[in-house]
């Protein structure tokens, strides 16, 4: 009996050491042995800045209408106190990171110039950070007239039909609220 309990820790052991290996090695996919993946948070920050937005700046706009049209910035530096930046980064399981900046100058508190790189429409964005996106087939919401015929005609139940009025079988359903004496 002791053989086989010394035999018994000795493989719970091992498979507790190749578990725990398992969990140390340098897994590009981060699963543990293939199965498990670690819930990763959703990282997001900044302001998302979409054409849409962009195409609405123009220079000569104060700051306040900066403000309004794309929020308040990421960063106001305060040794560049004529400089905002947008900056926006989004790091969420399933989807690839991103990271876009938009860079707006002021002279005397009215935009100058801004510089933006690639970015995005609102649906594109939308599209870009969904990730429940599953390729599937629409399934049709009607039969065709070949499906219509290939389906089997019902056939009339061999139970005690109950009596069938005019509108259809009758039915005895106790009053939703209770009738009151008069």
């Amino acid at each position: 009996m002791a053989l086989v309990s010394r035999l018994f820790a000795r493989s719970a052991t091992g498979a507790l050491t190749l578990l725990a290996l398992a969990g140390c090695s340098t897994n590009t996919d981060r699963n543990l042995l293939g199965v498990i993946t670690p819930y990763r948070m959703e990282v997001v920050q900044g302001n998302v800045v979409t054409q849409e937005m962009a195409a609405q700046l123009r220079n000569g706009l104060t700051r306040e209408q900066v403000r309004s049209l794309l929020g308040s910035p990421l960063l106001m530096d305060i040794f560049h106190a004529d400089r905002w930046d947008y900056v926006f980064t989004i790091r969420r399981q399933g989807t690839a990171p991103q990271q876009r900046r938009v860079t707006i100058l002021f002279d005397k508190d009215r935009v100058a110039s801004f510089e933006a790189a690639q970015l995005p429409s609102e649906r594109e964005f939308v599209d870009s950070i969904d990730a429940s996106k599953v390729e599937r087939r629409a399934q049709p919401l009607a039969l065709s007239d070949d499906q219509l015929r290939a389906l089997p005609l019902p056939q009339p139940s061999k139970a005690a039909a109950p009596s069938v009025g005019a509108s259809g079988p009758l039915r005895n359903y106790p009053p939703l609220e209770p009738i009151l004496a008069r």
